[in-house]
């Protein structure tokens, strides 16, 4: 009897935790909360995209590009201004200096640049490391190449992988890893011997790195450190960023990577053939806003950091256990100390019982790492300050409306 492999369709959703075990399509938990929000008049702390723009001058870049006639394809690789940005940007910040002819390219958003890059590098029998929890995306397009996703864990508190076990999910198999820092959903910011020690593995068995870095300038008092600027890292790493989450333009969908220009031309080969081109009027406002001043790009981080002090203090009186992020839009706490045990449950009842929507972290992960993390939450404080304000306030009465 012939076995039906599974569709391509069906290794995405699989990735992403969107097949149920009869074979059923399910919505992804964004789309879930989302609509319980909507239908309760929660506040949606669920996604994670601002609820007001970003900078002026920005906007009026765009406003103007579109009124002056940029309005058609732009180049494959991304007009001439924004590559150069990026690469002003990666030598102004990291000492990085990357052609921008060669080694940069445009994408529509991370995401396409992520997809892209996996589907240059990875096919079946092949195997991609992430660390677990991970952005769902990852799980999908992994899913969708055929290659096989391993995992090493990040563990509560801070959320750093143990050095053993991350030696030990690597394998001969390894073709790539896919490193997120800081890192979505945790808020984690990995410290130099972390990283380091990513990058020392990954040339033990001659793995390509592919580093989304999108949450680079929304850190909280320590610093970012690019992979790509490690030892041993520029040759085999693929560096991924956006204007979504530093410019608060995340409709946009304007994204770059850069990286040593034999991996940078395998991965426009097949983006090519993706979107092409996008956004040729929103690339030019963006290589603005690269330009803006230091002031600027310490502010949004200052800002977000208060926001997350809002939000932590809401949380903490709802009496979960919060843990504190070093970076991103996002807080995960343990519902441990309110005797709940499955996040997924109380996410599903928390727009009702107070007025609030939220991630549950387990379905960032595959099922060992969902009984790990059954218990935590993640909350985004990407918001209005007097949003976060009411959130607070309302997460605060939690303990008794259980």
């Amino acid at each position: 009897m012939t076995q039906t492999l599974p569709a391509p369709w069906q290794r995405a959703a699989s990735g992403a935790n969107l097949l149920a075990s009869d074979g059923a399509l399910g919505v992804t938990i964004f789309e879930e909360m989302t609509t319980l929000a909507m239908q309760t008049g929660a506040i949606n702390l669920g996604q994670g995209f601002p609820d007001e723009d970003g900078p002026a001058e920005i906007k009026a870049a765009a406003q103007a590009a579109i009124a002056e006639g940029s309005n058609q394809y732009a180049p494959g690789k991304g007009i001439p201004q924004l590559r150069e940005a990026v690469a002003a940007h990666q030598s102004r910040f990291y000492g990085l200096e990357p052609d921008p002819d060669t080694e940069i390219i445009v994408t529509t958003g991370a995401t396409e640049a992520i997809a892209a890059s996996l589907l240059a590098f990875v096919g079946p029998g092949d195997e991609v490391l992430t660390f677990e929890p991970f952005y769902d995306s990852y799980g999908a397009i992994i899913g969708l190449s055929g290659a096989t996703h391993v995992t090493a864990p990040l563990l509560a508190p801070d959320f750093v992988p143990d050095s053993a076990a991350l030696e030990a999910a690597f394998t001969d198999r390894t073709k790539v890893v896919l490193l997120n820092n800081p890192h979505n959903p945790t808020g984690a910011v990995f410290p130099r011997e972390v990283l380091q020690r990513v990058v020392d593995l990954a040339r033990k068995h001659d793995a390509i790195i592919i580093t989304d870095e999108v949450y680079e300038h929304l850190t909280f008092g320590v610093r970012h450190i690019p992979v790509a600027t490690l030892p041993g890292a520029a040759d085999r790493t693929v560096t991924i960023s956006s204007a979504g989450k530093t410019f608060s333009f995340t409709g946009w969908k304007v994204g770059w990577l850069s990286g040593p220009e034999h991996l940078v031309a395998a991965v426009r080969t097949v983006k090519q053939f993706l979107t092409y081109s996008s956004g040729t009027p929103f690339q030019s406002a963006i290589a603005s806003g690269l330009a803006l001043p230091d002031e600027f790009y310490r502010g949004i981080s200052a800002t977000l950091r208060k926001k997350r002090d809002i939000l932590s203090e809401g949380l903490r009186a709802a009496g979960l256990d919060v843990f504190t992020p070093d970076g991103t839009y996002f807080v995960n706490v343990d519902t441990s100390p309110l005797g709940i045990r499955d996040s997924v449950d109380l996410a599903r009842r928390l727009p009702g019982l107070v007025g609030v929507a939220a991630i549950p972290v387990p379905v960032f992960c595959h099922p060992e790492g969902a009984e790990r993390t059954r218990s935590l939450l993640r909350f985004a404080f990407c918001k209005r300050i007097e949003v976060l304000e009411e959130a607070a306030a309302r997460l605060a009465t939690l303990q008794d409306r259980l």
